[in-house]
């Protein structure tokens, strides 16, 4: 089903977030010809390391989703304040409504409604209201979702895994993190594979599917 999709939007709400919940389909996705958009809306300057020029992450996520294949003018990079969505809701509205309007995307990827995060929630509920006319899946954060129901999965072979970990590895600033671990990353696609007979996969739950 996912190679008959043009355009797909990936909603990010702090740069990374868009390759750890989809990074291995959206891989698979450029590699069948398909435009794939990827809007973050925080460079989370405030919680960088010590050491990090207050850009960093806007130049790492320029670099990871090149890696994936992803050309930099179909990458958006917002600034809003880390952990203040809650408060900047009616904006972000505004801009995904925007985008919504000017593109069209056949599907939208963004955080699941279970996330804990203020921001990624925040983004999540409001994807929904925007894209409410196309399909819309959300993605696994694990240390994030206390609930997430498997529903959708999408099988990947090795190398859209290994792009998924190339793209990640760029994010020099968040290598402290324990999740950032090329390890892990594989070992939970691989997870994923095994549940539905596939060597990889990764998973989402289905908010909304238009076809």
């Amino acid at each position: 089903m996912i190679e008959q999709w043009r355009k797909a939007l990936v909603l990010a709400p702090h740069t990374d977030d868009g390759e750890f919940g989809c990074g291995g389909t959206m891989a698979r996705l450029v590699e069948g010809g398909c435009e794939v958009r990827y809007v973050a809306f925080s460079i989370a300057t405030r919680s960088l390391p010590p050491g990090f020029a207050a850009d960093t992450l806007a130049r790492e996520v320029r670099e990871a989703t090149a890696e994936l294949g992803i050309p930099p003018e179909a990458l958006t990079v917002h600034d809003f304040d880390v952990r203040t969505f809650p408060e900047r809701r009616q904006d972000i509205l505004e801009l995904l409504v925007a985008l919504w309007d000017e593109w069209t995307p056949d599907a939208v990827f963004q955080p699941s409604l279970h996330d804990v995060h203020q921001d990624h929630r925040t983004i999540a509920e409001e994807g929904l209201r925007a894209f409410k006319r196309t399909t819309i899946l959300g993605y696994e954060i694990p240390w994030n979702n206390f609930d997430f129901s498997y529903q959708w999965y999408v099988a990947l072979e090795e190398r859209h895994i290994d792009r998924k970990v190339a793209a990640l590895e760029h994010y020099a600033s968040q290598q402290h993190r324990r999740y950032a671990n090329a390890e892990y990353v594989r070992n939970l696609a691989r997870l994923h594979g095994i549940n539905v007979n596939r060597a990889y996969a990764e998973v989402f739950q289905v908010y909304r599917v238009v076809v």
